[in-house]
């Protein structure tokens, strides 16, 4: 659940009181009466805001209405220090711009102050709704930490196929022309040596494409086409083994082609957001429905379509509930705002049908970048495996980068599936963290080094990063 911090009328006082000199604290008897009269009853409601007694701010501001404008017009570091104090002192913690808010006044009744002092660690942020990058988030891309995941695979300390889908045999393919630049969006696929499809990709904005030699088949052949050129080459044999002279559980193989063809960037951009909207979903719901206009501002164009994708489980009210791409941001908002979080129950859900509509049954556009942000904390139902690489494999050869987003109590087995279909997909590995204090507690991927920063600017950057 978000955390919402109190602010009571007695708090809203004492900060006035300390913003102009006057000292107030709970040893001062004479501010203590001012601040029992002038403060009677206040209340934090469920949106956030902090309302005042209509007395109380006559009181208060009888008592001393040139503290009040001074008050708002102090600084905000000096305001925010002295309301943290505060909130210790009275076992209550709330944040700088709630007491301003309260200043405004209205009628309410005020708890009692007996809530627990929290932990000295514990962040005191501002979690009103409309605000825009509260939650903390890492990104990982394993494609370029290969040697990392290697390692990880070969020493056994993570495990796949996870749910079907298996990334460890990994084909770096580069594509450029003649000139050597760089070739986007040509079709590459892999090929055993019957000349079957083993799998399908799409050159990203730098002329790479990631293929897997995937269900125990080696590929022999490699194909990449694009306006009517096309070119293939042989796959090297892998010379890659473990300490026993074994094949590597993980391998590598890099083959670089050259295709007579300009490059020729995409004009447009589709992201479409899949959402797990089970129960456990409220705080990452909120943060999409106060963030999605924000991030639609800095990254769309007349060129950019979005569209969402709701799922829950077997019994809910829905299964999958798709709102189309558009161009129109109001209205979409106006969608994601209608949504709830509620349901589910087990921990897997209907991640597999999700992704089956997703890229299966939904049409994207060819001349369009495709980005899918999967916001998620649990992982498929076992026995959908098959379901799951159709859909993967289908987004791969669609181009369409998939990047989950695994939000708090997310399981080991949620953070293997989301790193194998992002990097199946040439996609990044996002994960919430515990920075933000909002939530429940966020697994620990096994990662290397990584920055925190805010979700908001991550997945900002990653639809920038992928446009042409």
């Amino acid at each position: 659940m978000m955390k919402h911090r109190k602010a009571f009328a007695i708090l809203a006082a004492l900060v006035l009181l300390t913003a102009t000199g006057c000292g107030a604290n709970k040893e001062n008897a004479a501010s203590d009466a001012a601040l029992t009269t002038a403060a009677p009853n206040a209340l934090i409601q469920d949106n956030g805001d902090v309302e005042i007694a209509e007395e109380a701010e006559a009181d208060l501001a009888g008592e001393a209405p040139a503290m009040a404008d001074e008050a708002k017009s102090a600084s905000i570091d000096s305001a925010r220090g002295e309301s943290a104090g505060a909130a210790a002192e009275y076992g209550e913690a709330y944040s700088y711009s709630s007491v301003l808010n309260g200043l405004d006044g209205a009628s309410a009744e005020m708890p009692a102050m007996d809530a627990p002092v929290p932990a000295p660690d514990e962040p005191i942020i501002e979690t009103r709704p409309g605000e825009v990058g509260v939650l903390t988030a890492g990104e990982w891309r394993d494609h370029e930490n290969w040697g990392f995941f290697t390692n990880l695979v070969n020493t056994d300390l993570i495990q796949f196929p996870s749910f079907g889908l298996d990334p460890c045999h990994r084909i770096s393919v580069t594509v450029t022309n003649a000139a050597g630049e760089s070739v986007p969006n040509a079709k590459v696929t892999l090929l055993d040596s019957d000349g079957a499809p083993i799998w399908h990709s799409v050159s990203d904005k730098n002329g790479i494409a990631y293929l897997f030699e995937a269900n125990g088949k080696t590929g022999a052949t490699l194909t990449a086409s694009l306006d009517g050129a096309e070119v293939s080459a042989d796959v090297p044999a892998s010379a890659e083994s473990d300490s026993q002279g074994a094949p590597a559980l993980c391998s590598d193989k890099a083959v670089a082609l050259t295709l007579d063809t300009a490059p020729v960037a995409l004009p447009n951009t589709q992201i479409m957001f899949i959402v797990d909207t089970t129960g456990s979903m409220g705080d990452e719901m909120l943060y999409l429905q106060s963030d999605f206009t924000a991030i639609a501002e800095e990254v769309g164009d007349a060129g950019t379509q979005y569209a969402a994708l709701f799922y829950k489980d077997d019994g809910d009210e829905y299964i999958t509930h798709y709102e189309g791409f558009t161009n129109d941001v109001s209205l979409l908002k106006q969608r994601l705002n209608a949504e709830r979080a509620n349901g589910g129950g087990d921990e897997p859900e209907a991640v597999a049908q999700a992704m089956t509509e997703a890229f299966v049954t939904e049409n994207w556009q060819d001349d369009a970048v495709k980005v899918a942000f999967l916001i998620y904390d649990a992982p498929p139902h076992n026995g959908r495996e098959g379901e799951l690489q159709t859909a993967i494999e289908r987004a791969s050869e669609l181009g369409i980068h998939l990047v989950p987003v695994v939000s708090s109590n997310g399981s080991r087995e949620t953070e293997l599936f989301g790193r194998a279909a992002a990097i199946c997909t040439n996609g990044s590995y996002v994960f919430l963290t515990d920075d933000s204090g909002i939530g429940g507690s966020h697994l620990e991927p096994i990662i290397g080094d990584h920055e925190v920063e805010k979700l908001h600017d991550i997945i900002v950057r990653i639809i920038q990063n992928y446009k042409q």
